[in-house]
């Protein structure tokens, strides 16, 4: 298994990182994908990378973190992914859930993101929360450029076809295996197998059984073993195709 969005350099897991890599070990989760959102955590990923070879950094600037001084954290980005290898760019995309006083500034950093990832034939981790048709409207600006994920999508059954064929792969987390996440549920059954990617997010959105409690990486076992249940599939088929698309995704 991959976990293809992991924020395990974060403070939560400081004291007992060494035993989450196991758990991980134990669950057969041999790759994660380590996403950067900042300046600051763009090289905390780099830099646990570089300690474990399980670690494949990315580096983004999150749409939470734009506001007037947007270009000095592009420079700082451009010169980053230009100096280290990074494996994708984002997480970045737009968030409108905690209101729009910056949607300005979120959009001029996205679009710069997107083009960055195109000039470096890189994959772009997109966040979208309370934003789809805006971000829609974006990433169609790019159609036939643009390769990368749609993280932890909550979206439509019917919006997850339309980013597909952007060139997007969808990627579930532990809300899919929440009880009332149904429309999670018909993304997981409905949309192509190949197009599929699965993830944990962590710390955050522990799936079912561990829902409020700090989520890690070992735990997108649960959230396959979820997908392969709605499809009515092995959970060793499943995770096969998951983890090509992941390698093909990120050139792994």
């Amino acid at each position: 298994m991959i976990d293809t969005h992991s924020h395990l350099f974060e403070e939560e897991f400081k004291n007992d990182l060494n035993e989450c890599i196991k758990r991980c070990k134990e669950k057969n989760v041999n790759k994660i994908i380590l996403v950067g959102f900042s300046c600051e955590t763009n090289r905390l990923a780099l830099d646990l990378s570089k300690k474990y070879d399980l670690f494949y950094p990315t580096a983004g600037i999150h749409p939470s973190e734009a506001g007037i001084n947007y270009q000095n954290d592009l420079n700082d980005l451009y010169s980053f992914v230009k100096e280290n290898k990074v494996y994708a760019i984002g997480e970045c995309g737009l968030d409108y859930h905690y209101g729009k006083d910056n949607i300005d500034y979120q959009k001029i950093v996205f679009k710069k993101q997107i083009e960055l990832a195109i000039a470096m034939d890189l994959p772009i981790i997109i966040h979208m929360r309370d934003a789809t048709l805006d971000t829609y409207e974006i990433l169609s600006r790019y159609k036939g450029k643009i390769k990368g994920v749609m993280h932890c999508y909550s979206g439509s059954v019917e919006m997850a076809k339309e980013f597909i064929k952007l060139g997007m792969y969808i990627s579930l987390g532990g809300p899919v295996t929440f009880k009332n996440a149904k429309e999670s549920k018909r993304v997981a059954v409905e949309i192509p197998l190949e197009k599929l990617l699965i993830e944990t997010d962590c710390p955050f959105l522990a799936p079912t059984p561990y829902r409020g409690t700090r989520n890690e990486s070992s735990y997108v076992a649960l959230v396959l073993e979820e997908i392969a249940r709605l499809r009515e599939m092995s959970a060793s088929e499943v995770d096969e195709i998951t983890t090509l698309n992941a390698k093909k995704l990120f050139n792994i």
